[in-house]
């Protein structure tokens, strides 16, 4: 826990992030019930708790050294890029789950997983692109 916190590190926890969250949209649409899903919620809550409270220490040990400018102004242009890219897929989910829902096709349980693991891919591929262009210096 000595060693230098990077920008790359703090940006990867992002895809932990969405991994919680995909975990608690199972728990929210889920139709039936089982008897150690509440075993599974608890556990995830004290995981999640104790996450956000290491990430706090991180993210404050970071902010303490010396700010990577370089890596800060990279991180901003890989943001603009999935930006555009993330808005892109919700129109074309949108677009999908208006057409399709017409002719039931789909449901809104189907329309949030298909949101929930855009916002999933978009994290991975924001620390992919984030670890290719800080490597390169771009």
């Amino acid at each position: 826990m000595n060693k230098r916190v990077t920008l790359k590190e703090i940006v990867g926890t992002k895809i932990i992030y969405t991994i919680i969250l995909a975990v608690y949209y199972w728990m929210w649409s889920r139709s039936d019930w089982k008897d150690y899903y509440q075993t599974i919620q608890g556990t995830l809550g004290v995981v999640v708790i104790g996450f956000f409270i290491f990430q706090l220490f991180r993210i404050k040990k970071y902010k303490s050294e010396g700010i990577d400018e370089m890596a800060e102004h990279n991180l901003k242009r890989c943001d603009s890029i999935c930006l555009k890219l993330f808005l892109g897929a919700m129109i074309v989910t949108a677009w999908a789950g208006g057409v399709l829902g017409h002719i039931d096709a789909i449901t809104t349980t189907q329309m949030g997983w298909i949101i929930i693991i855009s916002i999933f891919l978009m994290s991975v591929i924001r620390t992919v692109l984030f670890a290719i262009m800080d490597s390169k210096g771009v």
